[in-house]
């Protein structure tokens, strides 16, 4: 089941093991429920979520080797030998069967697991047979419609008709944003994966903060599951064995997104509530809008059919491989840049308003010291 490449004992090995006898312990019939009295339900969460996406990746390196679902070098792509794929399979796995054994389930999660398992099948048929990115796009909208039609919607402006029809623009624009930041994002070893983790954290920090437990929960379990794959996509000296795929990218993308419309991130004020989840998620935001303005400006794209179907080398973790010149060293760069606006989230909970406005004015000069960085290293 492990990289054929790297015979005899190796991380990877360890962690498949160990995850193995985790999960089986978990299931004892005292586990959860000493957990639980323990207070430590989240940590529960977040060894089955860990352990499940860890046993399950190698078995979808398996199948997608059997299926010949693999990634092949060319283009764009900075890989040097065809991987497989269906990784996403394993985290989506992994996160509904960690909610499934925890009876972490209501109406909107069910609603919310429902489009994020649509958004990854449509993901995964794209993976094996490949489909346009128009028609993803067109699944992507029609899945957000179904659940503001349900009630998950942003309710960042007031009640009012125009009020209403704002939040439900703005609805869209994010999570179909979001969604699909993360697929464009994960193109080196252990990006993906790792922002969706660093991410699905922070969300998970302030809502325990706020007291939503529920929603730590959710987060927490997301958390694990990309973690329990991320050993067998990242190393310091190994390539990835296995890739996410679009679906798994769009999934985890799909269901921060939700995630984030859902909570309350603030106890005094909806812009404070609102900068708490931008800051969290804003190496994804400011991927997005580098990648969209730069193609505008050079001429790259003149039509929205167009910027749909572009596809190139000009995000983030490219332009900071130029920079750095050596991949891992981009990625764990764009984990630290995250890590550090994530942080900023935190102080929010009692903050005033301006003080949201001004952490969100600082992450965007943040990024524009990088951006200034890597514009020079381009041109040297």
């Amino acid at each position: 089941m492990f990289d054929s490449d790297f015979p005899g004992i190796s991380f990877r090995r360890i962690v498949w093991c160990v995850s193995l006898v985790t999960f089986a312990a978990l299931f004892l019939p005292w586990s959860r429920s000493h957990f639980t009295d323990l207070g430590l339900r989240w940590l529960y969460i977040l060894l089955f979520s860990f352990s499940a996406s860890a046993i399950l990746t190698p078995m979808m390196r398996l199948i997608a080797l059997k299926l010949k679902i693999v990634d092949v070098p060319g283009g764009r792509k900075i890989h040097e030998k065809p991987t497989p794929l269906l990784g996403g399979v394993a985290i989506v796995v992994a996160f509904i069967a960690a909610l499934l054994a925890n009876m972490v389930l209501e109406r909107d999660v069910v609603l919310l697991l429902c489009g994020g398992v649509v958004v990854a099948l449509m993901g995964l048929v794209d993976d094996w047979r490949g489909v346009s990115a128009r028609l993803k796009l067109f699944v992507q909208i029609l899945v957000v419609l179904v659940l503001i039609h349900s009630g998950i919607v942003l309710n960042l402006f007031p009640q009012t008709v125009w009020g209403y029809w704002f939040n439900v623009l703005f609805t869209i624009l994010w999570i179909i944003g979001i969604t699909n930041a993360m697929n464009f994002i994960d193109g080196m070893d252990g990006l993906a994966s790792g922002i969706g983790a660093i991410i699905a954290m922070f969300m998970g920090m302030v809502a325990f903060q706020t007291g939503q437990h529920f929603m730590a929960w959710l987060a927490i379990a997301m958390m694990g599951s990309c973690l329990g794959f991320l050993p067998f996509n990242f190393g310091l000296k190994r390539p990835a064995s296995i890739y996410l795929g679009d679906a798994g990218s769009t999934f985890i993308g799909f269901t921060l997104a939700v995630l984030a419309i859902k909570g309350d991130w603030a106890d005094n004020s909806r812009i404070v509530s609102f900068s708490a989840p931008v800051l969290i998620f804003w190496i994804l935001i400011y991927d997005m809008a580098y990648i969209t303005l730069e193609r505008i400006v050079t001429g790259k794209v003149k039509s929205l059919k167009e910027w749909i179907d572009y596809v190139g080398t000009d995000h983030i973790h490219h332009r900071l491989y130029s920079l750095l010149g050596d991949k891992r060293k981009a990625v764990l760069f764009i984990y630290f840049l995250c890590a550090t606006l994530g942080i900023s989230a935190i102080t929010l909970r009692y903050a005033r308003p301006i003080d949201g406005v001004l952490l969100v004015v600082q992450a965007f000069l943040v990024t524009i010291i990088v951006s200034i960085a890597e514009y020079s290293g381009r041109n040297r």
